[in-house]
């Protein structure tokens, strides 16, 4: 149902002035036409006594309240369908922020695997050497000429410089070469520095790259 300002005052029993203040806070539903404001009332609002006030003071036919009616249905209808298109936008933006949330942990557990990889490569670097080494040990320990190797005696690892170098003095003493037998060692080293590509120098001392060359013949 609909009424227009004063039809509102008088059957609700209600000022003016009240009514413009809930039409300008929106506590009322209201529609404009021919410049002329009226207010929708649905028809389940009110009690059936003041439905029967109304149709009295009206004093219209039955039908003439169908046009506030389906006004009032459409009304509401509108509201619903506001609502609706308020609720799907938040929907997205919603939607919106799981992707980001999802996107940005799967770059956190991207990044955590390739940390872990790269330590496993430089784990898998480091026991590549330390393989060989002991390789290099049996392979002297079978040899007649080469002295016997107690792994008792070292209890440091190998020195590995960063680019997989060991220093000979101190690989000499892990394999357990005497002094003697180191002096000599070192001294079939110098004397094929220059002329033996496995031969490497660096500060006046000699290293040995284990994953390269075979000093048996050296040793």
């Amino acid at each position: 149902m609909r009424f227009s300002i004063d039809e509102y005052a008088k059957t609700f029993k209600m000022s003016k002035e009240m009514i413009h203040n809930k039409l300008k806070s929106k506590r009322l539903n209201y529609i404009i036409e021919g410049g002329i404001t009226y207010i929708i009332v649905p028809r389940s609002a009110l009690s059936e006594e003041k439905q029967r006030d109304i149709q009295s003071a009206q004093k219209t036919p039955s039908n003439a309240s169908s046009p506030a009616t389906k006004t009032s249905v459409g009304m509401i209808i509108a509201l619903y369908q506001k609502e609706n298109n308020h609720l799907k936008l938040k929907v997205k933006e919603l939607e919106a922020k799981i992707d980001s949330l999802v996107n940005d942990k799967e770059q956190m557990l991207i990044a955590e695997r390739n940390r872990i990889e790269e330590i496993y490569i430089s784990k898998d670097e480091q026991l590549k050497n330390i393989l060989e080494v002991l390789s290099t040990k049996l392979m002297l320990s079978q040899n007649s000429t080469i002295h016997d190797v107690d792994a008792t005696e070292s209890t440091n690892p190998i020195p590995f410089t960063t680019n997989g170098l060991i220093e000979l003095k101190r690989y000499l003493k892990f394999i357990g070469i005497g002094n003697e037998g180191r002096k000599a060692v070192r001294n079939r080293f110098s004397a094929r520095y220059g002329s033996d590509v496995r031969i490497i120098q660096k500060e006046g001392e000699f290293y040995v790259d284990l994953s390269k060359y075979d000093y048996t013949d050296l040793l």
